[in-house]
């Protein structure tokens, strides 16, 4: 799939090429360009319709106090496919060759709450809390429990009460400044994801949190394009660390970037400094230190289709490096003469699309009794007289890969997991057989059970995209402003030969997770469709109900020793929610 490669390089370099061109053009044409063919505000809406409520501007004159905030049910249906098997369940069942998640039919739910307090447009105090997400009634998995939202009901119930943000933020003459506990979000979210962006396919989970003092300024004036954001902070929980697990993290950040209208590309970059202690034996301490610098180049740009100024082309870009040093993944040898395993790792994303916008007329008889509302109880989230009735995207990505992930290099970039691309093959699959492998290196029947190889907690995905490259065609047709049909589908195949950590320490064999051949690179074809409805009830109140389901046909890195290749794994979704 060497096409794969000229593909994603291409796209990259169009969208890097094309965000400086545009933004320049903005600023020569602005005053010339007529209203009807400049981009709309709310083009992300004409993209993608989330039906969430908007906050209100903040009144110049007192102080406000809205909350903001959605309830959201899933039922999921999925049939089984095999993984590694536990030394207990090979206990339980001699001679088992593979065994299955054990979930089949579930039900999730969470409810996400935002209180914000404004006072004129220089303060903002906002809240964020997250109810009973992960929490699961009926299957639950087994043997996973080394992924972060496991699915296995096994955490207490406080657990399932989690506070995202609680920050003040002030705007003075100077900048802007934030302090309190608060996420990071980067561009397209492959590198720093915040948990709170609602994509085609799929639902964020958890998200990265940090006790931040966060400043950010415009050097050349209030009306230049220019800003420059620094950073301080302890990491209270992300994908690499937990603050309650006894990891303690801390993060400086930098950014700059120029934004002019839907136009904008930057810089963010930051470096870590992580240490969990613990315990070798007794009489001995250790500790497991990461010590790592991350840049990361992001970029979008959005313009009007000569010639039809109710299409709009639509581009984004993210390319991020990962550089440092870790005695967290080690071997025997590296212990005892204290090397530390380099980091040295890369990814990148990028989108190309297109959206007609689609007018529409109100009609005041009815819209006279409830101000901001449709025509129809059934209507977009924002404005009734306009959609997108059209939107057609490509992504393309990649993230570097390992084929040894016991050598003195550690070369795996692995996706924040809020970076949803497609169902099936990185959310499910690839997610459940790498915490599978964590899970089961961690077995108290395993002679070195309680004391794993070093690292393993880092071998879960969580969902997230790693050691692959794909391609993610999507399309959505909205023949109404409040229906979306939907489409997708993920070509994908590793980067690096796909290997099994757990087979590799207890078997000495480099194979996959079904232990097979780890050269065949194919992950397979996935097919993703779904639809939703959005019910206004109210200006501030509406109802979503939809489905979705995906399909993998698994490719040759999901075969065998023998060569046979698993079934096809499907997922089946239902999905009720409530934005408000």
């Amino acid at each position: 799939m060497r096409w794969l490669m000229r593909l994603r390089i291409a796209a990259l370099c169009a969208v890097f090429a094309l965000v400086p061109q545009l933004a320049r053009a903005d600023d020569k044409d602005k005053d010339k360009e007529s209203s009807e063919s400049r981009v709309p505000d709310d083009l992300d809406r004409l993209v993608l319709d989330t039906g969430r409520i908007q906050n209100p501007k903040p009144d110049p004159d007192k102080l406000t106090i809205n909350v903001r905030g959605e309830l959201q049910l899933r039922a999921q249906g999925q049939n089984p496919f095999p993984m590694d098997v536990t030394a207990t369940q090979l206990n339980a069942n001699p001679g088992a060759i593979s065994d299955s998640l054990g979930q089949h039919a579930f039900f999730t739910q969470w409810v996400r709450l935002t209180p914000k307090l404004q006072y004129r447009d220089w303060l903002q105090v906002v809240v964020q809390l997250n109810l009973f997400q992960n929490y699961v009634f009926g299957d639950t998995t087994h043997d996973v429990s080394t992924d972060y939202n496991p699915r296995d009901d096994s955490e207490d119930a406080l657990a399932y009460i989690k506070l995202r943000w609680a920050y003040a933020q002030f705007l003075t003459p100077i900048g802007l400044f934030r302090v309190g506990q608060q996420s990071n979000h980067w561009g397209m979210g492959i590198l720093a994801n915040d948990g709170d962006h609602p994509s085609l396919f799929g639902d964020y989970r958890d998200g990265n949190f940090v006790e931040q003092v966060m400043f950010a300024t415009k050097p050349a004036g209030k009306e230049s394009p220019f800003a420059i954001v620094l950073g301080g902070n302890l990491v209270y929980q992300d994908w690499q660390a937990r603050l309650y697990r006894g990891d303690v993290a801390f993060q400086g950040v930098l950014a700059g970037f120029y934004d002019k209208g839907p136009n904008q590309i930057g810089v963010f970059a930051t470096l870590r400094s992580q240490q969990t202690n613990k315990t070798a034996a007794q009489y001995a301490d250790y500790s497991d230190d990461i010590v790592a610098a991350a840049v990361d180049v992001a970029g979008h740009f959005a313009t009007p289709i000569p010639g039809n100024p109710s299409t709009f082309l639509y581009g984004a870009g993210e390319l991020a490096f990962i550089l440092g040093s870790t005695n967290e993944l080690r071997q025997p040898d590296q212990a005892l003469t204290g090397q530390n395993t380099s980091i040295q790792s890369y990814g990148f994303a990028a989108s190309l699309g297109v959206v007609h916008q689609a007018h529409g007329q109100t009609n005041a008889a009815t819209t006279a009794s409830v101000p901001g509302v449709s025509t129809s109880p059934l209507a977009s989230s924002d404005d009734p007289r306009s959609w997108g009735d059209v939107a057609a995207q490509v992504e393309v990505g990649y993230a570097s890969g390992d084929a040894n992930p016991y050598d003195s290099t550690e070369h795996r970039f692995t996706f924040d997991p809020n970076h949803k691309v497609g169902l099936v093959l990185f959310d499910e699959v690839m997610r459940w057989q790498t915490a599978r492998s964590a899970a089961a290196a961690q077995d108290p029947l395993l002679q070195n059970g309680t004391r794993p190889t070093p690292g393993v907690n880092l071998l879960p995905s969580n969902g997230g995209v790693f050691g692959a490259e794909y391609v993610y065609p999507t399309v959505i047709v909205r023949p109404r402003p409040w229906v979306d049909l939907k489409a997708g589908a993920v070509i994908a195949q590793t980067t690096a030969d796909l290997v099994d950590p757990y087979r590799i320490a207890t078997q000495g064999a480099y194979v996959n997770y079904r232990g097979g051949d780890a050269r065949r690179h194919d992950l397979g074809l996935e097919l993703d469709g779904g639809f939703e409805f959005r019910v206004r009830l109210d200006r501030n109140l509406v109802v979503q109900l939809g489905a979705q389901a995906g399909i993998l046909f698994p490719g040759g890195a999901f075969a065998d020793a023998s060569g046979s290749i698993m079934n096809a794994p499907w997922i089946v979704v239902g999905r009720a929610g409530l934005q408000f």
